[in-house]
């Protein structure tokens, strides 16, 4: 990878993990969805005044919004809201493993044996946090957040498919059909939305902000346009970084604290994530943009 593009990477890990931090401090006020909801309208408002989807793949577009948008973060951050944000973030690893089992099922992608040991030291960490007696009420969260992780990487694989559109123009399309579809399902799944939004304090509203427009519009284009340029396991690398950032940020903005158990299946979990991640790669020129 271009060392630009290294760069790149590393920031968008970091973005995501600090909004892990920003939704579950908004969420004191927003119920999950409707600031999902709330967070797509600001990036779809933002971005389709200069960046418009190409209208032959609508069809794409609207499924992929279903599954790695509206699907995804309702299942993520109603599972954010029940735990800790830094328990989440380690959970929300599996999506490495989940998104190279999907590549090897549906791209064709090899798995090496050190890539096949991380994907069961991986889920063995996962099993130790659900394991951790702290989160024996809360079983029901830690699941939401395994399932949207593994929706995450089902919409990865859908985009991949798609080749390289370009980042913004992609988040373009699918913030303009997630908008929809997550107002729908807070209507159904939610409450008292109106008056949610009518007493949102400044801060609650800078957080719709920051996941709006930096950890979306923003984290997200760049993101899509590394996948565009460069393979799946190239860049899924830099995540191993999204848990350090929320770990530390819930740590030091939330005051969340981790048990023994939690930190140690985070540990596996990471690990299993780096032997799945990290390799050496033969050269490959990036694609145009």
């Amino acid at each position: 990878m271009k060392p630009i593009d290294v760069l790149l990477a590393i920031s968008v890990a970091v973005i995501w993990g600090m909004g892990f931090i920003v939704a579950k401090a908004a969420m004191s006020h927003f119920s999950p969805i409707l600031l999902m909801a709330l967070r797509f309208t600001l990036t779809a408002f933002c971005l389709i005044w200069f960046v418009r989807p190409p209208p032959g793949i609508f069809k794409q577009l609207f499924w992929i919004s279903l599954v790695s948008a509206a699907l995804q973060y309702s299942l993520t951050f109603n599972g954010v809201r029940g735990i800790d944000a830094s328990t989440a973030a380690l959970l929300v690893q599996l999506e490495v493993p989940f998104g190279l089992l999907l590549a090897w099922l549906v791209l064709g992608d090899r798995i090496s044996l050190k890539q096949g040991i991380g994907i069961v030291i991986a889920f063995s960490g996962a099993v130790l946090i659900i394991g951790e007696p702290k989160l024996s009420g809360d079983l029901i969260y830690a699941f939401m957040v395994i399932g949207g992780a593994f929706t995450w990487a089902v919409g990865q694989i859908m985009i991949k498919k798609l080749g390289n559109l370009g980042g913004f123009r992609l988040i373009s399309g699918i913030a303009l059909f997630a908008t929809p579809q997550l107002f729908i399902a807070s209507f159904i799944l939610e409450s008292d939305q109106i008056a949610q939004i009518q007493t949102a304090s400044i801060g609650a509203w800078a957080a719709v902000a920051y996941l709006g427009l930096i950890m979306t519009a923003l984290a997200y284009a760049i993101w899509y346009r590394l996948l565009g340029d460069y393979s799946v396991n190239q860049v899924m690398p830099f995540l191993l970084l999204l848990p350090v950032t929320s770990v530390s940020g819930g740590i030091f903005f939330l005051g969340e604290s981790l048990t023994v158990k939690i930190a140690t299946g985070g540990c596996l979990a990471i690990a299993g994530v780096a032997l799945i991640t990290i390799q050496r790669w033969p050269f490959r020129q990036p694609a145009s943009p």
